[in-house]
């Protein structure tokens, strides 16, 4: 399959972001890696592989980037009040550098998001943030909440980026409607530390009437095995009509 190599420094946050792009045409899905994973860890472990079918078919184009959880959230060398608005920054890079781009690439009008572990988070929070601009989610193994990394400290780009905290008191139609148009998928496994979170926010979604997928499987998915077998089954479900 077609592999290209991206190497950029963003004005939205002064520094460096590399980028793999797997495909030739096909819907764009965005996937993030694990917390502080590299933009080759998912090929690394067998993710690209997995949905080789749907690349050399042309149905996906598939963009890899690198995440800074290091420089952002899991940064503990800067005061949490710097945590959050670095993320802000970090957010732009998703949208502007990275979502824009692949859309420009593909023609698409939306994209899919897709994350593992942290990743997850990055991937939700966007789709939920920015609905206008996301066709499906799928979350694997998600850690959601980022208060771990706050250290008891709290202001509005926290609340505005902690999915568990906004969900309850989100009633604008506008974001509603459209989170409603997303295909949700969440998958964990009911031995995983992560299970909760997953519940939590599968109940937020039902509170707010949104349609998605719990996924619980036994035992844990935190194994990339694993992890590649859910991702190729959601995958196929979604872009493998007519394979």
């Amino acid at each position: 399959m077609k592999e290209e190599y991206h190497k950029w420094h963003s004005q939205y946050f002064e520094h460096e972001f590399e980028m793999l792009v797997y495909g030739q045409d096909g819907f764009p899905v965005i996937i993030f890696p694990t917390l502080n994973g590299t933009f080759y860890e998912l090929k690394d472990n067998g993710i690209i592989e997995s949905v080789s079918n749907l690349l050399d078919a042309g149905k996906i184009k598939i963009y890899c980037p690198q995440t800074i959880d290091y420089l952002i959230w899991n940064n503990f060398s800067i005061a949490p009040v710097d945590r959050a608005k670095s993320y802000v920054g970090y957010e732009n890079v998703v949208l502007f550098d990275i979502i824009d781009f692949a859309k420009h690439e593909t023609g698409g009008e939306k994209v899919a998001l897709s994350g593992f572990g942290f990743g997850a988070y990055h991937a939700l929070n966007t789709s939920f943030k920015h609905p206008d601009k996301v066709n499906h989610l799928i979350c694997i193994d998600g850690l959601f909440d980022i208060k771990q990394f706050l250290e008891n400290y709290y202001d509005d780009n926290c609340y505005f980026n902690n999915p568990p905290d906004y969900l309850p008191g989100l009633k604008d139609d506008w974001y509603l409607n459209r989170i409603k148009s997303i295909n949700i998928f969440l998958a964990a496994g009911e031995s995983d530390e992560n299970l909760e979170q997953n519940k939590k926010i599968s109940g937020l979604l039902n509170l707010k009437d949104v349609n998605h997928l719990l996924d619980i499987r036994p035992g844990t998915i935190h194994d990339w095995q694993l992890r590649c077998d859910i991702f190729r089954e959601y995958m196929n479900q979604i872009f493998g009509q007519n394979l």
